[in-house]
């Protein structure tokens, strides 16, 4: 299947060129705004399915509104219906469509333009009326307001912001991708579709601030938010591609002594922390016990023994372990422990934690095993 791709140079085409280029049996036609008419009307002629994304946003002159949009978009039916073409397009417009400006107004007569198509021709037309779409490859002072934010927050450089209470409709480009790329197995459709992408995210302007600029303090803090589903995975994201290149690493602060180091990785809102501790040869550490802090040990590096003692109890459970064979070690409530480094080289120590450290409350007390 061939499927021309307008705009693809652009932040929806980019991303849906990505998801394209993994699915077999498909042959990628793109058209920008530097080529010529005649690569598009030769693009159009040869295509199976027309994804048209391209569009002008924030033109100098409201004329080149109607000129990217409408016009463009006339072009290109016209050349469909001269040809007698069937082929389906699928728009991107915009909820602007349905307000009384320059934008809204051109991008109502694109939609105008291709349902005409659909009525002579019989083809099928989705017209998508996007609303705010945020995410990876997006330009800021240009797409959305979460790209401008995401490029000034991970710079350093000032937001504006008006209205904290400001409501945004959102949706991420992943979720719109993926709705655009159904529609190439669809068959038995005919006339004008109106699809609309979910889910959508309906944030105030002061949650994405609050957020974003949490994503920003955590490699201080150390503490992530939640970012593993939903709105906050999504922006978490958006925000990470704004990096600049010298800013993808970050130092951790530690703490060493003649035993070794410790270093915290990662702190979590609700499920603990992680951290990592280097031990020279030979050495203990360790020797107390939790009433109710959990710990987890995994050697990534060396060889180490790791005692166990029930507090009332003179039995003590050993574990040789190493980096010869992933295993956890539970540092069990209740019980008082320690590792050494029965090793020739460095000790490398995963740990995690059940909970964050808090030195006025470690629930940590000496006990030597």
């Amino acid at each position: 299947m061939r499927v021309l791709v307008t705009g693809s140079g652009g932040f929806i085409g980019k991303n849906l060129l990505e998801r394209l280029g993994r699915m077999e049996g498909i042959e990628v036609l793109t058209y920008e705004k530097n080529d010529t008419l005649q690569k598009l009307e030769s693009s159009l002629l040869k295509a199976d399915f027309i994804f048209h994304l391209a569009g002008v946003n924030r033109p100098e002159d409201p004329k080149e509104f109607y000129e990217g949009n409408r016009d463009l978009t006339l072009s290109i039916a016209e050349k469909l219906q001269k040809a007698g073409k069937t082929t389906p397009v699928l728009i991107s417009s915009s909820i602007q469509a349905e307000r009384d400006n320059d934008y809204g107004k051109s991008k109502k007569e694109a939609e105008d333009a291709l349902t005409a198509y659909s009525k002579i021709s019989g083809a099928t037309v989705y017209i998508y009326r996007l609303p705010n779409v945020f995410g990876k490859w997006s330009k800021p002072n240009y797409n959305t307001v979460i790209a401008t934010w995401c490029h000034n927050i991970s710079r350093d450089l000032p937001i504006k912001i008006n209205d904290e209470k400001a409501e945004l409709n959102l949706v991420y480009i992943d979720d719109v991708v993926e709705h655009f790329i159904r529609h190439l197995e669809e068959s038995g459709l005919s006339g004008v579709v109106k699809p609309q992408v979910s889910p959508v995210y309906r944030k105030s302007l002061g949650e994405i601030k609050d957020l974003l600029e949490s994503f920003k303090s955590s490699r201080d803090t150390l503490l992530i938010p939640r970012v593993g589903q939903g709105f906050e995975r999504a922006l978490y994201a958006t925000y990470l591609s704004f990096l600049p290149v010298d800013k993808f690493s970050y130092r951790l602060k530690g703490h060493s002594d003649n035993r070794g180091t410790f270093y915290e990785v990662i702190k979590t809102i609700d499920s603990g922390q992680v951290s990592v501790s280097t031990t020279a040869p030979g050495v203990t550490r360790g020797n107390h016990y939790h009433n109710t802090k959990n710990e987890k040990f995994l050697v990534l590096k060396g060889e180490a023994l790791i005692k166990l003692r029930n507090i009332y109890e003179d039995e003590v459970v050993e574990y040789r372990v190493s980096d010869k064979k992933m295993e956890i070690v539970e540092m069990i409530p209740g019980y008082t422990h320690d590792i050494t480094n029965i090793g020739d080289d460095e000790l490398l120590l995963l740990i995690w934690a059940n909970e964050i450290y808090d030195p006025k409350n470690p629930d940590t007390y000496y006990l030597k095993v």
